[in-house]
């Protein structure tokens, strides 16, 4: 498109139109920031609703949205910690911090009363910042629901008197509801705080809003842990003020699957680009045992930022098709040398330097043999538990395991040892099923091609583990990857878990080659599974430690109580001893930045 430029005066800028993400409907809080700020800007925000926070970030990653929004903080609920944890979660490139007043209506039909309502609907949040005025309404209950939009819009939809829902002034004009009571939040200074956001590296119309070369009124998000002992935190926060960099929100949270330590979102007013930023990250990592900066952004006092007309450049040459692109990953492929992505599961993280461990059965077999595999795996330094409840076999006459129930029993020995849980998901049938249940989806080999499979596991917002096919070449995984993450799902950690070659002495062949390529050509995080690797429990032991030394972000490995008893693979089965003298052995080898 070539944009005409006026004989005199200032050139004009064309109207930019984006895609924008937010949870919730038409009506809600967040659509009402996205239609002001764009106002602003001086474009136009199609919007994009969603389901949940992670949703969200699913759109802007997979394309289907230009930009996101999400809430963080909230002036008398306070951290609204589901849109930090998805911001820490997801490698976004975050752009601009907004401010709202929430100015919460009670809203019922035409005819409603005050006195008449027996029900109230709104988000959860909502209802708690509206808690001394709900606390005065007698035999009234609060219904959560997902947004206050939803509210609005339902409470029309059904009709009833009876039925009320806080949201805005412009929720009750959309779906013709009136107020029947106003400024009812706790305190009148009643302000949210929403990040705007992309996807890294965006191209297109979210250039628009690429940061300015001077640092400006800038803010930098960060989450790092601590052990629990007297002066830990004040350490860190000295380091910030040693650096004159100013801390404008603290705030805590227990690091779960890691006792003995917290872990703290913290806003600092700065930019990561200044020099003073960043050596106050290097010695803020030399206090803390975890520390990831979430992104740095404009503050909601900076002035917005100029659209500037672009440079029309004229084509005159004839169309040329253009050639194939040479990369056929680009979502997988590693940007710069530096690009290193992280795989979050609650507080456990893979890769950017973590190892972990991942233990336990390859099946799940009885509630006993696999409550007493998480127990001793967790005792060990296993930071999550594995175990299939479906399993796909050689033979149809082969142990298939437990099915629906495996899953069950693998979610309460999760429960009980406090470890993330790992489980294969065979067709796409059982994903939003297993979804609910499993926190890390695991892609086995034999799936690894099953295209429908790896779309279906993209669309969710679990990580996903891809394993290596039998036969499959290095490509071949990276391009089962990248279905997953053009679904909008960048939490995909790939695993090494042997090939099929001539060789008969082992099981498969473990290609710890490949993982020196994988660093190499991806930004994901690479593990291995030498127990299918070899096959053979007593050469198990030293593959683990090759496979930390040439640089694996962690490892799969099967223990079982009784491995002689095992259902299946009892060959390459650990015992609890074994597990043990391994990872004593790994402690002792150094991790590959």
């Amino acid at each position: 498109m070539i944009s005409a430029q006026p004989a005199t005066g200032e050139p004009t800028v064309p109207a930019l139109t984006m895609t924008a993400a937010f949870e919730g409907i038409e009506g809600s809080y967040s659509h009402a920031v996205l239609e002001a700020y764009a106002g602003r800007r001086g474009v136009t925000f199609v919007p994009v609703g969603c389901s949940s926070y992670r949703a969200v970030a699913h759109a802007v990653l997979s394309g289907r949205a230009d930009l996101g929004l999400l809430p963080i903080d909230n002036a008398i609920a306070g951290t609204i910690r589901e849109g930090y944890d998805v911001l820490a979660e997801y490698e976004l490139d975050l752009l601009a911090e907004i401010t709202w007043r929430m100015d919460h209506r009670l809203l019922g039909v035409p005819g409603a009363t005050l006195a008449g309502l027996r029900e109230i609907d709104s988000h959860p949040v909502v209802l708690a910042e509206c808690g001394r005025f709900l606390g005065g309404l007698t035999d009234v209950r609060r219904v959560p629901v997902p947004d206050t939009g939803i509210a609005a819009r339902d409470v029309a939809a059904e009709g009833s008197p009876a039925r009320g829902a806080i949201a805005s002034a412009d929720a009750a004009q959309r779906y013709g509801l009136i107020e029947l009571a106003n400024t009812i939040a706790d305190h009148p200074d009643n302000f949210t705080r929403f990040i705007l956001f992309r996807a890294p590296a965006a191209l297109g119309p979210a250039s628009e809003f690429e940061p300015a070369e001077d640092f400006g009124v800038r803010k930098t998000s960060l989450v790092f842990a601590v052990a629990d002992t007297p002066g830990a935190l004040g350490r860190c926060l000295s380091v910030l003020g040693a650096h004159g960099l100013n801390v404008s929100k603290l705030d805590s949270k227990t690091r779960l699957g890691s006792a003995g330590q917290s872990s703290f979102y913290v806003d600092v007013d700065g930019d990561v680009r200044e020099e003073r930023f960043a050596d106050a990250l290097r010695e803020l990592s030399e206090v803390t045992v975890a520390l990831h900066v979430i992104g740095t952004y404009d503050a909601s006092a900076a002035p917005p930022r100029t659209r500037r007309a672009p440079v029309v450049v004229v084509d005159n040459a004839p169309a040329v098709t253009p050639k194939p692109a040479k990369n056929a990953f680009p979502k997988v492929t590693r940007a710069d040398e530096h690009a290193r992505a992280r795989v979050a599961i609650g507080d456990i993280v893979v890769g950017d330097g973590h190892f972990v461990v991942v233990g336990g059965p390859c099946s799940v077999e009885s509630r006993e043999q696999i409550l007493a595999t998480a127990e001793a795996v967790a005792a060990h330094g296993a930071v999550m538990l594995r175990g299939g409840a479906f399993k796909p076999r050689t033979s149809p006459y082969a142990f298939q395991g437990l099915g629906w129930e495996g899953v069950s029993l693998l979610a309460e020995a999760g429960r009980a040892s406090g470890l993330p849980i790992v489980s294969e998901v065979m067709s796409v049938e059982q994903v939003e099923r297993m979804a609910a249940s499993v926190d890390v989806l695991q892609i086995g080999a034999r799936n690894m091609q099953n295209f429908d499979l790896l779309k279906a596991v993209g669309k969710t917002e679990r990580p996903i583990l891809l394993k290596r096919g039998m036969a499959a070449s290095i490509d071949e995984l990276l391009s089962a990857a990248e279905y997953i993450l053009a679904e909008g799902n960048p939490n995909v950690i790939l695993c090494e878990r042997g090939i099929r070659t001539f060789e008969t002495a082992t099981r498969n062949t473990l290609d710890l080659s490949a993982i020196p390529v994988l660093r190499e050509r991806t930004h994901l995080p690479v593990m291995v599974d030498p127990s299918h690797g070899v096959g053979v429990r007593r050469w198990i032991g030293p593959l683990c430690l090759a496979a930390k030394a040439v640089g694996a972000h962690g490892l799969l490995i099967e223990v079982h109580p009784n491995p002689s008893e095992a259902k299946s693979d009892a060959d390459q089965a650990l015992t609890f001893g074994d597990f043990e003298r391994v990872m004593e052995a790994l402690a002792q080898v150094p991790q590959l930045a």
